[in-house]
């Protein structure tokens, strides 16, 4: 059973799962994100989010195949590039990190540690790129799926919290160089996946309240 991760294009669009591909939580803010909805224009905004973002930043997003089979995705980008991302309690997002955004992993192919190689596709991605850091809003009363992943899972793989908030907490990882974090998070990473597999915990919902 082979592995490919791959970067997220125009072409890779369609094989996000069908509920992700017209979710655009992140990509618009609230009234937007719900005008969009109303007029069913959700799959459209999107596809024009992930083009303009490809044109004027570079890659946004890594999936992950198992065989030829599209088992799962995660999303990033420069906060200038969230409008969601200033409704946040927490905000804004430092501007020498990008946003870890929406992630997903089809539940088929959960606990197999495809949400460990998504992450590690991401901090390489960035720190080739220059980038310092990757941070991420929290959900610190995390009770079902949503568009907002549980605070204890971006603990847990290296997160530090740098602004506290009983419901949204705002998280960083530091990325040094590719080497240190693979030294200093991996361990986490697979120490956390083998016994809570967190795929189950980043399957985004259409949309969530904030």
């Amino acid at each position: 059973m082979s592995r490919r991760l791959v970067s997220l294009t125009l072409d890779t669009l369609e094989d996000l799962p069908r509920r992700c591909r017209g979710c655009v939580f992140w990509e618009l803010d609230p009234v937007a994100a719900d005008r969009a909805r109303a007029s069913g224009d959700t799959e459209l905004e999107k596809e024009a989010w992930v083009s303009q973002t490809l044109l004027e930043w570079g890659s946004c997003g890594k999936l992950i195949y198992v065989d030829s089979a599209p088992a799962g995705y995660v999303m990033f980008a420069p906060p200038a590039y969230v409008p969601r991302s200033v409704a946040f309690p927490t905000s804004p997002v430092s501007p020498d990190a990008v946003l870890l955004m929406a992630a997903h992993v089809v539940p088929d192919f959960a606990g197999g540690g495809l949400g460990r190689m998504l992450i590690q596709g991401v901090a390489r991605d960035v720190t080739r790129r220059g980038i310092k850091a990757i941070e991420a809003f929290g959900d610190a009363q995390w009770d079902q799926p949503h568009c907002v992943a549980p605070a204890d899972y971006f603990r847990a793989v290296g997160f530090k919290t740098v602004r506290p908030h009983p419901r949204f907490p705002r998280l960083r990882m530091e990325l040094r160089t590719a080497l240190s974090w693979k030294s200093d998070v991996e361990a986490a990473l697979d120490k956390l996946l083998g016994s809570m597999s967190p795929e189950s915990l980043l399957r985004p919902a259409t949309h969530a309240a904030v």
